[in-house]
């Protein structure tokens, strides 16, 4: 008998139950997956009609690099329900690269360290001890920790928007966060599972009511379109590449803490090497996609980690028909359109609860074994260091621009590889006891 089970990773459930549930998926990224190439695109003054093709492009490359993740090519893909879009990370390198050099710069160096990724996930399974528990755990509860701020900014409007923290803005994420708690915890079944479906619906007419939905960008939207590769070229240059792969190892960082979150989250457990291989390699695969479809790299979402984590839901079916949804948008722009009309307080009202569930996974990560001795410091100084220099990286203000754009963003590098370090160097516990009994028996 066929398993329609959402909350396991093989279920495939009734469309009618799947549907809602991918949608909350797309939903939960869609926004962040677009503005970073409108960012680069803006900044260096493409054509409107190019930024609008690359955008459908975007979507598309989007919706395949995650049926990569969830149903696997080969070796390529972690088996797991990940949701892979473009990322804000590489937004600042992109920027320095395209203003030198132009935008086929960006695209020759995105290809480069894309295929620097696929390498580290063919040798991960060979360094995978440096990733214990405590380590990931960190890496986890940085992610999480690191985009609360992005989910508050949402809730209030959006960076940047006239009414930034307005009332009507927080009464709206307020009318979401609780619709979404309400059917969370008191419903049962697809209620209870779409909850932040049900929420983002019931945000979204109630946005309509305060006229803070802008229809007129449905009817002017296209009815089809085909994403073409190799729109731009390639160039490159070596401080260009050098640069876009030191990204690369931090998206690393990142998806491994993104995978663990599914994991654990999820099912309770931890990655096995098959899964961790394959979905770095997925990772640096998909963003030599991405480049040839003329966007920047892609990478998993940590969104989407955290929504698994709320609902449980682990069906890669469910993620496989979000997938879907994404490429249909990038053949109908109309579809997309709808999507991105969606104001940024309806999508914060859910993203906070969401963005707090990932560090709650990197809290079990670490806890896993007694938080004490080794493990507390290895916690309290990657964490100290790293999520403060997240929250103030003017303190890097001295340091060349390569070094700031790696370790001053969010603070997940510095964390994670601080704790790769001290878990290095510092003697398990039990060793430690072993040394001072020794002394102490030798001197007595």
């Amino acid at each position: 008998m066929r398993n329609r089970s959402p909350y396991h990773l093989d279920g495939v459930p009734s469309l009618k139950e799947a549907i809602p549930l991918g949608l909350q998926h797309v939903l939960a990224m869609f926004v962040s997956n677009i503005t970073p190439l409108i960012i680069v695109a803006g900044a260096l003054k493409l054509p409107s009609e190019t930024k609008t093709f690359l955008i459908q492009c975007t979507m598309f490359v989007a919706g395949v690099n995650t049926m990569i993740q969830a149903y696997t090519v080969g070796p390529i893909g972690a088996k797991l329900p990940i949701v892979v879009g473009t990322s804000f990370a590489f937004v600042p390198v992109a920027l320095s690269i395209g203003l030198q050099y132009g935008y086929e710069a960006i695209l020759g160096a995105a290809l480069v360290g894309g295929i620097f990724e696929a390498f580290i996930g063919l040798i991960i399974k060979k360094i995978r001890r440096y990733f214990p528990p405590v380590v990931t755990g960190v890496i986890v509860l940085s992610i999480g920790l690191s985009l609360l701020p992005v989910g508050v900014s949402n809730f209030a409007g959006g960076v940047g928007a006239a009414d930034f923290g307005s009332f009507s803005n927080l009464t709206l994420g307020m009318i979401v966060l609780i619709t979404v708690i309400y059917f969370k915890q008191f419903t049962k079944g697809i209620t209870s599972t779409g909850s932040m479906f049900i929420g983002t619906v019931v945000g979204f007419i109630v946005a309509i009511f305060m006229g803070k939905v802008d229809l007129a960008s449905i009817a002017t939207a296209g009815y089809f379109n085909i994403p073409r590769p190799f729109t731009y070229g390639f160039t490159f240059h070596l401080d260009a590449c050098l640069a876009m792969v030191m990204m690369y190892i931090v998206s690393a960082v990142e998806t491994v803490g993104d995978m663990s979150g599914v994991t654990m989250g999820g099912a309770n457990r931890e990655l096995t090497d098959r899964e961790l291989s394959g979905g770095i390699l997925a990772d640096g695969i998909g963003s030599c996609i991405a480049a040839s479809f003329s966007i920047l790299p892609t990478t998993s979402f940590s969104q989407n980690t955290g929504l698994v984590t709320m609902t449980g839901v682990m069906s890669r079916f469910v993620v496989g028909v979000g997938a879907a949804f994404l490429i249909l948008g990038a053949f109908i722009p109309k579809v997309g359109a709808i999507l991105s009309i969606v104001p940024p307080s309806v999508i914060g009202g859910s993203l906070v609860m969401v963005f707090a569930m990932i560090s709650i996974s990197g809290i079990n990560l670490i806890t896993k074994e007694p938080l004490k001795g080794r493990n507390a410091l290895i916690l309290s100084v990657s964490l100290g260091l790293g999520y403060g220099l997240g929250n103030v990286p003017a303190a890097l203000n001295n340091f060349p621009e390569s070094i700031r754009l790696i370790f001053g963003g969010s603070g997940i590098v510095v964390s994670g590889s601080i704790a790769v370090i001290l878990n290095l160097i510092l003697p398990l516990d039990e060793e430690l006891d072993n040394k001072k009994a020794k002394e102490k028996k030798i001197k007595a």
